[in-house]
């Protein structure tokens, strides 16, 4: 309660601007409550003091700003000066090594569902220009994803309104298992949409001799 209460005092003072720098700081690894702020904003929208496309704006330049400038300090300076300075930005070897074995698992995925895992979005910026991800493919993943992160915790306060507490605390301890789940079925969705083409694909000789198939018998019936 006493973390929500500064927190609308900052709202009270200054405005869309909390979200901005806040969420930016976060991403440069310094102390700041990202998603229970962006709840806390949603809620404001509720009640009508704040807009919520204007939040959805802000919150989203405020984590691809912080996340872009993360990228060039891993791209310009590396591994060196992590390793050196890291500490002033709260950057412990221990989680440089949770990171690096994440990457290793998950690849440049990372970057998108490392939003939702407690101690890995913080620097994944970092680590991808540590290992000179291409721009480009860094850009993909971290944009998409600051989209969804912001946009999904921003409804959880507009959505639920004075509720807004009990389901932020339900997603943030199942947060992975439930974008996980949510992959799964919307894989299986377009699986399912797109069957056809992708069963051509898969099986071209077979999709050939079927289209060959049908052309002949609507010679015959002609």
């Amino acid at each position: 309660m006493e973390m929500l209460s500064f927190i609308q005092e900052l709202f009270t003072k200054y405005g869309y601007s909390v979200l901005f720098f806040g969420l930016l700081l976060e991403f440069i690894a310094l102390p700041f409550p990202g998603e229970t702020t962006m709840a806390f904003a949603g809620f404001l929208s509720y009640t009508g003091r704040l807009d919520f496309f204007t939040l959805i704006v802000v919150a989203f330049a405020g984590t691809t700003v912080g996340m872009t400038l993360t990228y060039f300090v891993g791209l310009k300076a590396g591994m060196p000066f992590i390793q050196r300075y890291g500490k002033w930005f709260l950057f412990s070897p221990t989680k440089l090594e949770k990171t690096q074995k994440w990457f290793e698992k998950y690849g440049s995925f990372l970057i998108f569902i490392g939003y939702f895992i407690p101690g890995v979005r913080h620097f994944t910026g970092y680590f991808a220009g540590i290992i000179a991800l291409p721009f480009r493919k860094f850009a993909l993943y971290a944009y998409s994803g600051a989209v969804f992160w912001v946009v999904l915790f921003l409804s959880i306060g507009k959505v639920f309104g004075p509720q807004w507490m009990g389901i932020f605390h339900l997603f943030e301890s199942y947060a992975l298992w439930i974008i996980s789940g949510g992959a799964v079925i919307a894989a299986l969705v377009i699986i399912y949409r797109y069957r056809k083409n992708i069963r051509a694909r898969l099986f071209p000789s077979k999709a050939a001799t079927r289209i060959q198939a049908q052309i002949k018998k609507t010679s015959k019936e002609r």
